[in-house]
């Protein structure tokens, strides 16, 4: 391993105190120490910065690996990093900020499929969901197998209440990665939101996806959260088309028929 890159990962575990000018007046004694990760190398190389800063990513320091892409992005502008601090950013909530970043990305790079995709993403969550739509379709235009993509296009269809089309866009999703609705570990490139409108109905559209693959299990599980969600309508399981090859089990309808109204729900 490179030994600048070796010192750099080693200063991940040497943590040092932050100056006395930074720490408060009164302390209290039970109180842990204040601590930060050393500053980055002036010395360091573009990749080891970023390998760097890949670690304290991983490890959800955000604040501490913006500052080691930014020491890279003094040597080289690059759109992989700004593409990088923009996801830090929005893992911290900044969202006006990390669209700055994806969009200085699509500037340097307009080939970038996961920077359009993550600008979506700040769209996104700027609750400009017209805005989310068009770069999401860019992203697909140059990457059409990202389940992430199609999954997230569908996310901002969604909220626009256009669900003939949000569905076709989960379904695509859900297509090409049949595990795209489950939790997942995040540290990659590419951001990936749930959807923030109505969850109970989106739930159930989801079980409604994997009754026409035939998959049991995870019908099972979205038709519950929908229930739990508050969905009104759960029980229309019994007699949508959907379901209609799960329902050649009996203990699949014994399953709806034991969903109880959700004490939130309406008529």
């Amino acid at each position: 391993m490179n030994r600048l890159l070796l010192l750099s990962l080693l200063a991940l575990s040497a943590t040092v105190p932050v100056s006395a000018q930074d720490q408060p007046a009164i302390q209290d004694n039970d109180s842990p120490k204040v601590e930060r990760i050393a500053a980055p190398s002036p010395t360091a190389s573009v990749r080891e910065l970023e390998d760097t800063g890949d670690l304290l990513r991983a490890r959800k320091d955000y604040l501490d690996a913006i500052d080691y892409y930014r020491a890279g992005l003094l040597k080289a502008d690059s759109a992989t990093l700004h593409n990088k601090i923009g996801i830090c950013l929005i893992q911290l909530q900044r969202y006006g900020d990390s669209k700055k970043e994806f969009e200085r990305a699509v500037k340097l790079d307009a080939k970038y499929p996961e920077a359009h995709n993550n600008l979506g993403a700040a769209d996104y969550q700027l609750r400009r969901f017209g805005a989310a739509v068009r770069e999401y379709t860019r992203a697909i235009k140059l990457n059409d197998e990202s389940a992430h993509f199609h999954s997230n296009l569908g996310s901002a269809y969604f909220s626009r209440k256009e669900f003939d089309k949000a569905t076709r866009e989960y379904q695509r999703a859900l297509q090409l990665d049949p595990s795209i609705f489950d939790p997942q570990a995040g540290g990659g490139v590419s951001v990936k939101l749930a959807t923030q409108g109505d969850r109970a109905y989106f739930h159930y559209m989801i079980a409604k996806m994997y009754g026409v693959k035939g998959d049991e299990e995870h019908c099972r599980l979205y038709l519950a959260k929908a229930n739990e969600a508050g969905y009104p309508y759960v029980k229309d399981a019994l007699k949508d088309g959907e379901f209609s090859q799960l329902r050649k089990d009996p203990g699949f309808v014994a399953f709806i028929r034991s969903l109880k109204r959700h004490p939130d729900s309406v008529e």
